[in-house]
């Protein structure tokens, strides 16, 4: 009895995913979901992002977290506009959250939504939020061995972002190995080594996101 649920949970968030979809695409809008693991560090990223793209986009944020609103709060103090949701112990955002989230933004006077997903590398991946891109964030805090144990993640995303790069010579982490699995997985995965704390590879990133916005507003 379980599949038949399964399969109704997901078919029920495609099409609302689809709905999303279409209302990004009428307001030219480029849609990022970011999925990683806990600490990853996607907050310090998008605070990155959004301090260092603010002269160039608009951009928004939906926060995904199980409780508080530390994330949105770190978010919006960068002066972006940024709507958290709270799952209560939910594993990932669906769409329908998404929906509900981005009422409450001018989606035509955006040129960015950055979809924060909950810390997870599984759940996250299977529920489509109307996004144009996933993006894997992996750091080198973690296994060098993460595409290979989460394949779907790498298999679905445009792009990998390997954060914390400034830690490289204090962990045992093999950034050959972990380019190696990504792309075996995705010979089209954009891979993006970076450091939020130096600042180092971002700009590779900032240039990534900017062809995006580019092919999205002339498609």
């Amino acid at each position: 009895m379980e599949i038949p649920v399964i399969r109704n949970i997901l078919e029920a968030n495609e099409q609302t995913a689809a709905e999303l979809r279409k209302l990004f695409a009428e307001s030219d809008l480029l849609v990022l979901n970011l999925i990683s693991s806990p600490g990853a560090g996607k907050t310090s990223l998008l605070e990155r992002t959004l301090t260092d793209l603010k002269d160039e986009f608009v951009m928004a944020v939906v926060e995904g977290d199980l409780q508080t609103s530390n994330d949105a709060k770190r978010v919006a103090a960068t002066g972006a506009k940024a709507v958290q949701i709270n799952t209560d112990g939910g594993c990932h955002l669906n769409s329908a959250m998404v929906l509900d989230a981005v009422s409450h933004f001018d989606l035509n006077a955006t040129d960015i939504l950055f979809i924060e997903n909950v810390g997870n590398l599984v759940c996250p991946v299977e529920f489509d939020c109307g996004e144009d891109f996933k993006v894997a964030l992996l750091s080198v805090t973690e296994g060098d061995d993460k595409p290979e144990k989460y394949p779907l993640l790498f298999n679905l995303s445009a792009a990998m972002v390997l954060n914390k790069t400034d830690l490289l010579p204090y962990v045992d982490f093999d950034v050959d190995r972990a380019h190696r699995f990504a792309t075996h997985l995705n010979k089209e995965l954009k891979f993006l080594p970076v450091s939020c704390r130096s600042g180092e590879g971002l700009e590779n990133w900032y240039d990534w996101i900017r062809e995006a916005v580019k092919a999205k507003k002339s498609s």
